[in-house]
């Protein structure tokens, strides 16, 4: 990812918690119109960094979002960005109606008649309860609130958590068709990646706290070699120390960062190496992933 038009900039930003290092000296820079993958094993520091994002979290070194301080600038900040965390709450004993009113008299950039036309797309109704919503309706009426506010950054953790396969699917539809125009950038925290693969521009990848790649699709597909290969030329290919050896569609494969020697790439076929392959790879042995 480049710094034009940057949203959100970091340098050397870390967090600590007691004995445990959340984050280490991470820096990087997120441009507008992204659709950015923030992906970790639990306890890699997604939830921190996005907390830190939205100034609910302290931290050492510099952050920038929006060209504001998220620890000291708050108020200011939460006015152009908007932030749903792993569990969608909303209170049980309103009306969705109810709840678009109580929306338009707190937040100056929600619009009441955007929120009724994303609602328009989902089965959730003005005079439905939340608390006898299902699960999947209350995210997708939380989703509905929190598009209709005219923010420039959306951070999502875990949206789909405990989601059927058809609500995740309506939800990341709603998602990029209604919110995502070019201009605002979207960071979407996910243990489904095979999901929001296809949705993303961008991918940063997180563990112990460090950043191990943090890169846009179009490069991903550029640097990381994959080869597909038969049983007879699995010594060879492995004596070039792939980052990963795995199966695909019955076969064997390999995943190399960076082309392979030519000896190498002949004895296979190139195949385009998934997120889920990667994310085994570079989080399994991050000691072999400090350069991204």
């Amino acid at each position: 990812m480049t710094d034009t038009d940057a949203l959100i900039r970091a340098q050397g930003l870390s967090v600590r918690f007691a004995k445990k290092q959340a984050l280490t000296d991470l820096s990087l820079s997120i441009p507008k119109g992204r659709v950015v993958g923030l992906l970790g094993h639990n306890g890699a520091g997604k939830t921190t960094l996005m907390k830190a994002l939205v100034g609910l979290q302290r931290h050492e070194g510099s952050l920038s979002v929006l060209g504001l301080n998220p620890s000291t600038q708050r108020t200011e900040l939460l006015k152009s960005l908007c932030y749903i965390p792993d569990v969608a709450v909303l209170p049980r004993w309103a009306k969705v109606g109810q709840l678009i009113t109580l929306m338009a008299g707190l937040h100056p950039g929600f619009s009441p008649e955007r929120a009724k036309d994303l609602l328009r797309r989902t089965s959730v109704g003005l005079d439905d309860v939340v608390g006898k919503l299902s699960k999947g309706m209350v995210v997708q009426a939380h989703l509905a609130l929190v598009a209709a506010i005219d923010a420039k950054v959306m951070i999502l953790d875990e949206p789909t958590l405990g989601l059927d396969v058809l609500s995740r699917k309506s939800f990341y539809e709603m998602l990029i068709d209604e919110w995502c125009d070019g201009e605002r950038t979207v960071i979407i925290s996910t243990h489904q990646v095979e999901e929001v693969e296809s949705l993303l521009s961008d991918v940063l990848m997180l563990n112990e706290g460090q950043v191990v790649l943090n890169i846009s699709l179009d490069q991903l597909d550029q640097r990381f070699v994959a080869l597909s290969h038969d049983a007879a030329a699995a010594d060879a290919v492995a004596a070039a120390h792939p980052l990963l050896r795995y199966r695909q569609h019955g076969q064997s494969a390999a995943l190399f960062d960076g082309a392979p020697p030519d000896a190498v790439v002949a004895l296979g076929q190139r195949v385009r190496p998934s997120l889920v392959d990667l994310f085994v790879a570079l989080t399994r042995a991050p000691e072999l992933n400090r350069r991204a």
